[in-house]
């Protein structure tokens, strides 16, 4: 992007929207190219940064690299020290190769696998770790991804696009009671029952390959006047299946007391309350389910400690930018020393 500049001007870019000032200087008539990508804005960057209480010579992750905002910020914060990226989508490792540092090591993998690429690194402790969680910008603007209830296109929602199960064959395949079942529980949809028997019933006629078959069946149960909504709960819960999200973030979670370094931080951002739910849990109880663990004296037996009470939420300015942040809920914990 080039823009000719006055004084005072301000231009947001971040990586997408970084900010950058130009003060008191005679610019006029001066043509400025400033680097920018459209793959995704991070979310309530600063509140992550200072999550993780950046040293300036420390190991750290970001187990969802995407366009690389919050990781090209983590680096900004670094001198020496080494960052570790974690993604599967191969639309991410050209941002990793635009960054061309070395303190970066891109790892092509999900990031349930975490423990097995630090030791693959020899790396045995970290000193933070970031999971921005979901679906990013770029995948929902990406017609041919088929995560959009905006584009047709072929039922995919494949994050790694060499996974065997899409989204066609969900809907297609699958019986009736387990569509029923992530429905409901991964899209908390309140018909879920009737609408999973409806799409038995239509793809009995008809298999359902692209976004506008489903949505011609999706139509006539939704809500009126709340149709939009409506898909986008049918489809997140569709995504959570194809890439197995909740199971990934357990299997994640489970792993982050033994890689992080004591007094190192889990920064991890949500957008929906089924994620949410089992991160607040694991930071709280050390598990998903059921009370806290205690010993015989009463202590809770636990790996990490919140630093958060309550969730973080991004302010109106950042959500009025990018409405992505309206539902973001950023929790923070330090492993216990």
């Amino acid at each position: 992007m080039f823009v000719t500049a006055t004084d005072s001007l301000r231009f947001l870019t971040n990586w997408r929207f970084r900010v950058v000032w130009l003060k008191d200087k005679k610019v006029a008539g001066k043509c400025y190219c400033m680097h920018t990508t459209n793959y995704h804005e991070p979310v309530m960057l600063e509140a992550c940064l200072d999550g993780l209480a950046i040293k300036p010579g420390g190991t750290y992750v970001d187990v969802t690299f995407g366009g690389g905002g919050h990781s090209r910020a983590i680096l900004e914060r670094l001198e020496g020290g080494r960052l570790l990226v974690f993604d599967q989508d191969a639309d991410a490792k050209a941002n990793a190769d635009a960054l061309n540092d070395r303190r970066l090591t891109f790892i092509a993998a999900n990031f349930r696998h975490l423990k097995r690429y630090l030791r693959l690194y020899a790396i045995k402790e970290v000193d933070g770790i970031l999971a921005d969680l979901g679906i990013s910008s770029h995948q929902i603007d990406t017609p041919e991804r088929g995560f959009s209830t905006r584009f047709d296109a072929e039922l995919d929602m494949r994050m790694n696009q060499q996974a065997p199960v899409t989204a066609a064959q969900i809907v297609n395949e699958y019986p009736e009671e387990k569509l029923h079942r992530i429905l409901g529980m991964y899209g908390e949809v309140t018909n879920a029952r009737t609408l999973a028997g409806a799409i038995v019933s239509a793809r009995l006629n008809r298999p359902m390959k692209t976004v506008n078959d489903l949505k011609m069946v999706l139509q006539r149960y939704a809500p009126r006047n709340r149709e939009n909504k409506y898909f986008a709960q049918v489809f997140q819960a569709l995504r959570i299946e194809v890439n197995e999200e909740l199971k990934v973030l357990e299997e994640f979670l489970e792993q982050v007391p033994d890689a992080l370094a004591p007094g190192g931080r889990l920064v991890v951002m949500s957008y929906h309350s089924l994620e949410d739910r089992l991160v607040k849990n694991f930071i709280n109880k050390g598990k998903f389910h059921g009370d806290v663990e205690k010993d015989l004296f009463g202590n809770e037996q636990k790996p990490l400690q919140a630093i958060t009470r309550k969730p973080i939420e991004a302010f109106a300015e950042e959500v009025s930018r990018n409405p992505r942040a309206r539902s973001a809920k950023l929790r923070i914990a330090e492993k216990i020393e």
